[in-house]
């Protein structure tokens, strides 16, 4: 059984809607241990009406170019995992987290539907077949794809260099003596 009913977060939700508390005065009112799960509430209020408080039973499975297109938004924009999570109407900002995360760990790879279930003792005949009877279209695909997971790494990489930068500077900045002090001599 969920923690809190659909009724209690709706309450709880309009509650702040109208203005009259805040998200700690909430929390500590309700027994709640965090406001980010009244945040998260009032954002999927925001987005999905009264169904998104709701308890999902069902697992929602996303296809890999949205998959994809959700982890190129988060690396080349400044946008919070929660805001995106909730701009692409996901169920929490965890999912995105473990997109971003296999991304940087394995690539595009990561992000491709896993086959579930025990590997079978027989290969496949796909995988038999040599690699030269890939057609072209499937190639050229291929290419495409790590095209796109270079040329995020490398805005990635500009972006981490970008921000080292400004450290440095700002550590020359308050380091480095006024010019009247070099020469008071």
């Amino acid at each position: 059984m969920a923690k809190y009913t659909a009724d209690f977060k709706l309450k709880i939700v309009q509650e702040y809607l109208r203005g009259d508390i805040g998200y700690l005065a909430l929390a500590h009112k309700y027994g709640i241990p965090s406001t980010k799960r009244i945040r998260h509430w009032v954002g999927q209020y925001r987005v999905k009406g009264e169904e998104g408080l709701k308890r999902s039973r069902k697992n929602e499975t996303y296809p890999f170019q949205f998959k994809l297109h959700a982890v190129e938004l988060y690396l080349s924009t400044e946008i919070s995992y929660h805001e995106l999570a909730l701009r692409l109407k996901l169920k929490s900002d965890g999912i995105l987290v473990n997109w971003v995360r296999r991304y940087r760990a394995v690539g595009i790879e990561g992000l491709k539907p896993q086959r579930k279930g025990r590997r079978p003792k027989v290969p496949d005949k796909t995988s038999i077949t040599p690699e030269c009877n890939i057609n072209q279209d499937e190639r050229l695909k291929q290419l495409e794809e790590e095209n796109l997971k270079l040329r995020i790494e490398v805005a990635y990489l500009k972006e981490l260099r970008r921000l080292r930068l400004e450290q440095e500077a700002q550590k020359r900045k308050q380091g480095s003596p006024t010019v009247s002090e070099d020469h008071s001599n």
